[in-house]
């Protein structure tokens, strides 16, 4: 008897019931009350994590299955539907309307079915799923035949605790800036975007050292000596800044600037293309100071950890590397920054460093990069989005329509294309061989909790697959599957 209001994109499974909000603000505001609430978006951006953690579930009117809101719930473990195309979302008006005209406003209530993508007006009954010992002794099995290591996607301690308690081997990315976001570091974070000079942004990394230690540190603790890959800051500068009007001029009391001068500020660092823009190791390279912040962070927070006696294996990945020059250049700053911290603790911290392969040119340039890289970890969604040419915020528009007709047969950013994406990764293998033999493979992008995906990793002689933490008993079966099938 229930109403199905839309259909769109299954992007994280589960059931989630609550009262729609259309902000981050007024879904931390009612979660904090008691209620339970739908965060609703036209799409999220990192600006919306806590409201995102806060909610049962997500649902977002664009995106595809690798889009931020994506990522993010797979992440969070929270149910989550995207590229709902059957609604039109109103965040002004605090309304999303249907096709068939059906007008859902703020506080209504609604059922997300993450296993179909069903959008459900009203309140369906659901059921807790548990664990019992069947589970257990499926992934005993599975360990006991699969090659592949599996680590998790976490970017918090919360999220390590969960992935430990799925039987995570490591982390396999750590994503920093998920944790500038937060209420008390992102006015130091935006204090250091809007400052004049290098002086200016190292006071304000001052401030951020010893939050992200605090939190390196912890992760270390949780993970027991286990590999942790902490990605340095990857995205553009300006997905720190606020948008809304009420935001900017609070920012610009707080930083005692001027509305004018702030939004100045914001429209100086917008990008036409920030996919392709100032970001990853290009931010590196520009702002080295931000490097050795993040370098002391993960550092001092290791040193900390060995004086407790405990082992601690950090693994300090380069995102967005086309050029073996460009990782050369950012390695320096770390091991610079390393050796001046290991010197002053007198304690020496075998950290190892690696980089993303996620654009073409890097799985071209693979032997060179290799001279200086210890790791790759083939950052699967953006090697897909470049190699395809789709936007994986954009393509839930048209992939459907792709694959109905037989144009593909398969979401590309579900599974791993073999045809094109797998050989730049076999190559990118290859070629990391022939200059360095003990180089570690691995994925982190989402496919790494695909079952199809996982099987082609142990194909190809990886070492490990990485995805978010409800998704690793897949990943663990998957991997026994696949070897299994090649013996």
């Amino acid at each position: 008897d229930s109403e199905i209001l839309a259909r769109g994109l299954p992007a994280s499974p589960g059931a989630a019931i609550g009262r729609v909000v259309f902000t981050a603000d007024k879904a931390r505001d009612m979660a904090e009350s008691g209620e339970k609430v739908i965060l609703v978006r036209t799409e999220t951006s990192p600006e919306d994590i806590e409201g995102m953690s806060l909610a049962e579930g997500i649902l977002t009117s664009r995106g595809g299955m690798t889009s931020h809101a994506a990522v993010v719930a797979r992440g969070m473990g929270k149910c989550c539907i995207v590229g709902c195309g059957d609604i039109d979302v109103n965040e002004e008006k605090k309304v999303f309307i249907t096709k068939s005209g059906v007008e859902i406003k703020e506080g209504d209530w609604i059922t997300l079915d993450g296993n179909t993508g069903e959008v459900i007006k009203g309140k369906i009954r659901v059921v807790e799923p548990t664990l019992d010992e069947y589970f257990s002794q499926l992934m005993e099995w599975a360990d006991k035949y699969r090659k592949l290591s599996v680590r998790a996607n976490a970017d918090t301690p919360h999220d390590t605790m969960v992935a430990v308690k799925f039987g995570a081997e490591g982390i396999g990315l750590c994503r920093t800036e998920h944790m500038f976001f937060e209420e008390s570091r992102i006015r130091a974070v935006r204090e250091m975007i809007l400052s004049p000079d290098s002086e200016g942004r190292k006071k304000a990394l001052s401030k951020l050292l010893p939050m992200q230690k605090g939190d390196f540190k912890a992760i270390f603790e949780i993970m027991h000596g286990k590999p942790v890959t902490i990605r340095l800051i990857d995205p553009p500068l300006h997905e720190f800044l606020p948008k809304e009007e009420e935001d900017i001029e609070e920012l610009a009391r707080e930083m005692n600037i001027t509305t004018e001068t702030l939004k100045s500020k914001i429209k100086e660092l917008e990008e036409f293309n920030p996919m392709l823009g100032h970001r990853g190791c290009r931010l590196g390279i520009t702002y080295p100071e931000i490097i050795e912040m993040q370098t002391e962070a993960i550092i001092r927070a290791a040193i900390e950890v060995t004086k407790e006696g405990k082992s601690v294996t950090p693994e300090i990945m380069i995102p967005f590397v086309g050029d073996y020059r460009e990782f050369e250049f950012v390695r320096r700053v770390i091991d610079k920054t390393a050796k001046k911290v290991m010197e002053e603790e007198g304690v020496k911290i075998n950290y190892r460093v690696g980089t993303m392969i996620e654009i073409p040119r890097s799985a071209l340039m693979a032997d060179e990069i290799a001279k200086g890289s210890e790791f790759f970890s083939f950052g699967t969604n953006d090697l897909t989005q470049m190699t395809f040419g789709f936007s994986r915020d954009d393509s839930g528009k048209f992939l459907p329509v792709y694959m109905k007709n037989r144009i593909l047969d398969f979401d590309p950013f579900q599974t791993i294309d073999r045809a094109g994406v797998a050989q730049l990764i076999r190559m990118a293998v290859e070629k990391g061989k022939s200059t360095r033999r003990d180089i570690k493979f691995g994925i982190c992008g989402e496919h790494g909790g695909d079952p199809k995906s996982v099987e082609l990793c142990h194909e190809m002689g990886l070492n490990y697959v990485s995805c978010s933490p409800y998704r690793i008993p897949v990943a663990k079966l998957a991997a026994a599957q696949a070897a299994i099938k090649a013996s």
